[in-house]
């Protein structure tokens, strides 16, 4: 349970760091880009120093998968900062830890799985969640264009924590700080890449903040992955994904003094009563 936990906490210091920075960073990509490579770098020394290119058994998987996993980790990161700057800390918040309707439908559709009757419920209720909050009669053009990343953000999120619980499912126990390894790397170069290419002006506080985030970045992911492991993964994601919204939630309350219209706290509520049914 203290993977667990620490997990919780890893990924709610991540949301509100990055909420911290906003006035501050001016570079995402190059933000992107540090936190990234000290993910890498701390992936690294998890190894012990072993040669993490070295061919043994699972390793094209660790490897596969962690290639497509940077990639996504990029883009839910991206989306995340972009959806922050717009929709506060806490409803981008709530969208990234919906993402747990993915892995549901993705073991419906792919592996057969039958839904209990309150992981219905609860698909229903999110989904009746998301209307509530963002397709009232009269929205402005630009407010549905928000509307629509947040759930491409839901979407993206969604695949990206499906990762982890496919590579414990699948990948070899001993090759796990390897996935890490080339997850994080892959996003890293994806990263630099798309600093070089734009060609913004990159600033200390862009990599300060970068360097600051990659610290709970890699913990979360890595104590997500290790929690897997020791628990089962019914338990694991209702824990992880409600705790971190509900410290999310109260640090967007607290500190950044986020306020939640009627319409939007109704939403709110369905939401996190749509996450526990989706879990039991």
């Amino acid at each position: 349970m203290i993977y667990l936990i620490l997990a919780v906490l890893a990924s709610s210091s991540v949301a509100i760091i990055m909420r911290l920075g906003e006035k501050h960073i001016k570079n995402n990509f190059a933000m992107f880009m540090a936190n990234y490579f000290v993910c890498s770098l701390i992936a690294y020394l998890f190894m012990g120093g072993a040669n993490p290119f070295a061919v043994r058994e699972g390793f094209g998987f660790a490897l596969g998968l962690g290639l497509f996993s940077g990639c996504l980790y990029l883009l839910s990161f991206t989306l995340m900062k972009y959806n922050i700057s717009r929709n506060g800390v806490m409803l981008s918040s709530v969208f990234m830890k919906l993402g747990v309707l993915i892995p549901a439908v993705m073991a419906i559709a792919a592996f057969g799985e039958k839904p209990t009757v309150l992981q219905i419920i609860g698909f229903a209720l999110a989904l009746a969640a998301i209307l509530i909050i963002y397709l009232e009669p009269g929205k402005a053009g630009g407010e549905r264009r928000t509307a629509l990343l947040l759930l491409l953000l839901l979407l993206v999120s969604g695949m990206t924590e499906s990762m982890a619980n496919i590579y414990d499912k699948n990948g070899a126990a001993d090759m796990k700080d390897r996935f890490l390894f080339f997850n994080f790397l892959t996003a890293f170069f994806l990263a630099t890449a798309v600093t070089l290419i734009g060609g913004k002006r990159v600033s200390w506080k862009d990599i300060a903040f970068g360097a600051v985030i990659g610290v709970p970045n890699y913990f979360a992911t890595r104590c997500l992955l290790l929690s897997l492991g020791q628990i089962p993964a019914v338990v694991t994601y209702p824990i992880y994904n409600i705790g971190a919204i509900v410290l999310i939630s109260l640090a967007g309350l607290l500190l950044f003094k986020e306020k939640l219209s009627g319409r939007k706290l109704i939403g709110f509520v369905i939401i996190i009563i749509s996450l526990v049914l989706l879990n039991l």
